[in-house]
């Protein structure tokens, strides 16, 4: 055959050795464009990477957190070169030997002669492909394997849990962190010999090593040597496969599915058939592939691998899967319970242990729904502890009494903490005054301003959580600009916060312009006071290089150019707290909501960060996304579900301070018996402080995370249940219940797509415990029958103490009262019961005033053990129309069996459910009424006639009957036209208005008001 004969030059055509054409120079030109254009782009990327880690080294090192930058990036470039050289080096020696085995003959066959052509048109390629292929599967493979870095670290610095499992004996660290590290190396080594087997098989394909017709042999001996050596390596990686993959089942969901629920784990038809297949499988796997070693060689066995294959095959449909699904279909199927509930057994103790489920005490709690005055008295200590101030919904008067300036704001869910005020632990609603740069005016919007003059926000502002002021507002004990108020003295500027700029330049020369603005100054000729930083946070950049740098990793020419920057200048960035924990503490997940409190003369954000486990053997796996999601992190910007992760393994380990003024991030090891914790403690020793460095202060405002509570909640619903032939059943299963006051973007009517009520900070008082606790808080009802009545009630100590590097013993203790029956109402019912009582009905139309000039906000439906039974607050809110309108606190629902209350005060409203106040009977100080005299009737006044309240109660129903009546023919008088009707109306509007304030004040005065009748069962609105 002629070399010309089919070359893609063409007979006569000048090869690229010969002489050169005419076309040839602007050809050259044109071929050097490419190449330029190439080396450019790659050279723009490595700058800007080299930019990116450059800058990355430069905050870690500010922050003193290098040792975690360093580590990880080193383990990625271990991993990315080990598995890259591994996979490329693997392959380009298969192609290698591929090619040089190839026999040198002439192509007899058809299939030969065509691929003749091929290796002609490719060999100039050959070499490139050569390196090429392997290159580019060694950087997927590298790229792949680095971000596997926490598994390795895991598995490099594992520690034991010094627990075992109950199947195999083996310690549960086994699971944790030697298991998904040997399944990572062996699915990278099948992988690569996959990919091996692949080329090799191609490449002896085309230079004739392996051929597909004639009849010469198919394979040449050195092709049936190499590709045995590879089907070796693979089966035996099967076996290996087959092998711990019997220890990767404590995790997976089982083959058996019964009634009521599934559980994590190994069933019976696992443990004792697809164990033993698994394990006759890697003993089949293992001999075949000694067999296509043995047959590679000996001529007389060269097919006996390929039967074995057959086997294999067979094998793993009749062992591996036929045989499992016998045991299960004809022997557990018929009576699951008296096989399955060993293992169930195992699922519900692991599952308890894993989520930190195993020590809840659990009281049964027979619920009465009748109570006397005494019995309020006997809890008058938990009464001031109610929490009247939603933060969910006072945002808006926090931003119009508070905020101050366009420039500033507060996050739409706001923060409940703890303070010592007047000697007194009081709980609090709190928010730090961010800065918005939505709120400069627009001409006043550009680069400079942004990030050099708009650069921190101001103060945090408190109220008490129980105590709303004279007119319903929130009652500050801090607030204002500049910062007054009872925590004293502190650093008020907010550098770091939730809603910070990108990055700001900050600092400057003592005695050069102060550029910041600080806060509004009414004093000031300028109406502001400005500043110049002073502190440590942020990196240094002054210098040009530094300059340079960050011009480029924020792609922004005007920092290199800006006179701005000085030499003592630093730029803030990653300002989020939550980002900032994030990056360094990356094996963390941190809990949703941040919250700021003030320490030791320092506002801090305090983060709580969770390690986390999938490999918990037998334990129950959970999406934390969907556990962590409720009405709150659906309707609110600043409360964010959890990530969707799926753990089996939880743990608060770490609390994370973030200071607002320097950024200066402190770990904490918070559960320093945590076995994922103390390995990550061996990858970065000095990263996590120990618990006995926290502060007395900042231990005083430590709290019970509220996501870690809302996962365990989730769980605790089933897993409340301990007994597995009743978890069997699942007759008991609860559930969180919907909200119960679906707010904007909810439809009220369908309580299938409500989102679930949140969890409630709160000091409460359980029953047995002597004094009221501050306490994280939730409900249960059932599952099924569709009745929302109350089953369990779940309260966590959330309150650590205030005595420095040691927690308060019962912080953490979670207490489950167990309701026996149906009869004490759930959220639901009671929101109902308010809604459609006809008493609360028409003083909530009247509070909406004529044409709606206001709108009614109900506030969160909190629930309380109180009184041998449970008590049910709502706060009622009036907001006005218009932009500027906010939430007032106006009235207060209590709710206690069938007895409701409704009045402008908690004291008022205690007062006509019980007949009397613990605030006032029980000694412990406030308004709103004192007690009943002896004789007396429940309710009424000293020295009243029985009779006495009765009457007022009929003035105050006559009065709101006529203000409805007027609210009717005002509205219908409007629509006639006919305003001299509308006038009367409106007339007789304001003298019912009148008449039932009147009849309201003394009730209060008297403390004598009527207990409200719930609505009517046959109600429509008491539907659920």
């Amino acid at each position: 055959m002629s070399p010309d004969a089919d070359s893609p030059r063409g007979p006569g055509r000048p090869s690229s050795a010969g002489g050169r054409g005419t076309a040839s120079p602007p050809g050259r030109r044109r071929g050097a464009l490419a190449p330029t254009l190439a080396i450019l782009g790659v050279l723009i990327v490595l700058i800007l990477g080299l930019a990116s880690i450059w800058t990355d080294v430069l905050w870690y090192s500010q922050l003193g957190f290098t040792e975690v930058f360093r580590t990880r990036l080193l383990t990625e470039i271990g991993l990315f070169v080990v598995a890259g050289l591994l996979t490329g080096g693997t392959v380009f020696a298969a192609m290698t030997i591929a090619y040089r085995s190839r026999p040198v003959y002439a192509p007899v066959a058809v299939d030969q002669a065509s691929l003749e052509r091929y290796r002609e048109t490719i060999e100039p390629l050959r070499r490139l492909v050569t390196i090429a292929v392997p290159a580019a599967l060694g950087l997927f493979a590298g790229s792949a394997a680095s971000q596997r870095w926490e598994t390795f670290q895991l598995w490099w610095n594992r520690v034991p849990f010094d627990q075992v499992d109950p199947q195999f004996g083996m310690d549960i660290g086994f699971f944790v962190f030697t298991l998904p590290w040997l399944q990572f190396v062996v699915g990278l080594l099948t992988t690569i010999t996959v990919l091996t087997a692949l080329v090799s098989v191609i490449t002896h394909y085309l230079y004739g090593g392996l051929r597909v017709q004639g009849p010469a042999p198919r394979l040449t001996s050195v092709a049936r040597i190499h590709l045995s050596v590879i089907a070796a390596a693979f089966l035996l990686l099967r076996a290996v496969d087959y092998w711990i993959g019997r220890y990767a089942m404590t995790t997976k969901q089982p083959t058996s599915r019964f009634v009521g629920s599934t559980f994590t784990g190994l069933s019976y038809t696992d443990a004792n058939a697809t164990l033993n297949a698994r394990g006759v499988l890697a003993a089949i796997a293992a001999i075949i592939a000694i067999l296509f070693l043995v047959g590679a060689f000996v001529d007389r066995w060269r097919m006996l691998p390929l039967y074995g294959v057959v086997l294999l095959v067979i094998s793993a449909v009749v062992i591996g899967g036929i045989y499992p699904a016998v045991v299960q279909r004809f022997r557990v199927n018929p009576s699951p319970q008296s096989y399955e509930l060993p293992y169930l057994k195992h699922n519900i103790d692991s599952t308890r242990a894993a989520y930190g489920l195993d020590q809840v005490k659990t009281q049964a709690y027979r619920a009465q729904t009748e109570a006397s005055p005494q019995d309020l008295r006997d809890d008058a200590n938990s009464i001031p502890g109610i929490r009247l101030l939603d933060p969910a919904l006072v945002s808006d008067t926090f931003k119009q009494l508070e905020q101050n300036k366009q420039y500033y704001q507060f996050a739409d869910a706001l923060d409940v903490d703890r303070y010592t005020v007047n000697g007194q632990s009081r709980d609090a609603v709190v928010a730090v005054r961010e800065l918005n740069l939505g709120g400069v005016p627009a001409d006043k919007r550009n680069w400079f301003n942004d990030h050099f003059v708009y650069t921190h926000g101001f103060g945090l502002v408190a109220a008490f959580g129980n105590e709303p002021s004279s007119t319903g507002a929130p009652a500050f004990f801090e607030g204002g600009i500049p910062v007054r108020g009872t925590l004293g003295k502190y650093e008020p500027r907010i550098y770091f916060g939730e809603e910070s700029p990108e990055y700001s330049i900050v600092g400057g020369p003592p005695d050069g312009p102060k550029r910041e603005l600080d806060y509004p100054d009414d004093a000031s000729p300028t109406q502001q006071a400005n500043t110049t930083y002073t502190g440590k946070g942020g990196v240094e950049v002054g210098s040009l290089l530094r300059r340079t740098l960050y011009a480029l990793k924020f792609r922004e020419q005007n920092i290199l150019l800006s006179q701005g920057v000085t030499d003592q200048s630093r730029i803030m960035y990653h300002r989020n707290p939550r980002e900032r924990v994030e990056k360094v503490a990356p094996y963390l997940t941190l809990d949703g909501d941040p919250y700021p409190s003030v320490v030791d003369g320092r506002v801090v954000w305090i983060v709580d960060g969770y390690t986390t486990s999938n490999r918990y053997p037998y334990s129950s796996l959970s999406f934390l996304d969907q556990a962590t999601a409720d009405s709150l992190t659906a309707s609110s910007t600043s409360v964010a579900a959890l990530a969707q992760e799926q753990v089996n393994y939880i743990r608060n380990s770490v609390k994370a301070t973030v200071d607002a003024y320097d950024g200066t991030v402190t770990l904490y090891a918070w559960d320093e018996e945590d076995p994922v914790l103390s390995a990550w403690r061996k990858v970065f020793p000095s990263s996590v402080k120990p618990l006995a460095s926290i502060g007395g202060n900042l231990m005083s405002h430590l709290r019970y995370p509220e996501d870690l509570f809302k996962v365990q909640r989730t769980l605790l619903a089933r897993y409340h249940v301990t007994d597995s032939a009743a978890f069997f059943s699942g007759g008991d299963f609860w559930q969180v219940p919907p909200e119960p006051n679906p707010r904007t973007g909810t439809a009220a009517g369908a309580t299938t797509l409500l989102p679930r009520q949140p969890a409630f900070y709160l000091s409460i008082q359980m029953p047995e415990q002597d004094s009221p606790r501050f306490s994280l808080t939730s409900t249960f009802i059932p599952t099924q029958g569709g009745r929302n009545t109350l089953r369990g009630f779940l309260a966590v100590d959330a309150d650590a103490g205030s005595e420095a590097g040691k927690r308060r013993e019962d912080f953490g203790t979670l207490r489950l009262l167990q309701l026996p029956t149906d009869t004490i109402k759930g959220p639901g019912q009671m929101q109902n019961d308010f809604n459609a009582n006809p008493t609360v009905s028409t003083e909530l139309n009247l509070l909406s005033g004529t044409g709606g000039a206001s709108t009614v906000e109900k506030g969160n439906l909190l629930t309380l053990p109180m009184a041998g039974g449970f008590l049910y607050v709502q706060p009622v809110y009036v907001r006005g129309k218009g932009e500027t309108s906010y939430p007032v606190l106006q009235r207060v629902l209590v709710g206690y069996g069938s007895k409701i209350g409704f009045a402008p005060t908690l004291d008022a409203a205690l007062n006509q459910v019980f007949g009397t106040s613990p605030l006032t009977a029980g000694g412990t100080g406030g308004t709103g009424g004192t007690s009943p005299s002896p004789g007396a009737s429940p309710g009424a006044s000293p020295g009243a006639s029985p009779g006495a309240g009765a009457d007022v109660r009929t003035s105050l129903q006559q009065a709101l009957s006529d203000a409805q009546r007027a609210v009717q023919d005002s509205d219908a008088a409007l629509k006639a036209g006919d305003f001299t009707r509308y006038g009367e109306a409106q007339t007789r509007l304001k003298d019912a208005i009148a008449r039932a304030v009147a009849a309201q004040g003394r009730l209060g005065e008297t403390a004598s008001g009527a207990t409200l009748s719930p609505a009517p069962t046959g109600s429509p609105a008491a539907a659920q």
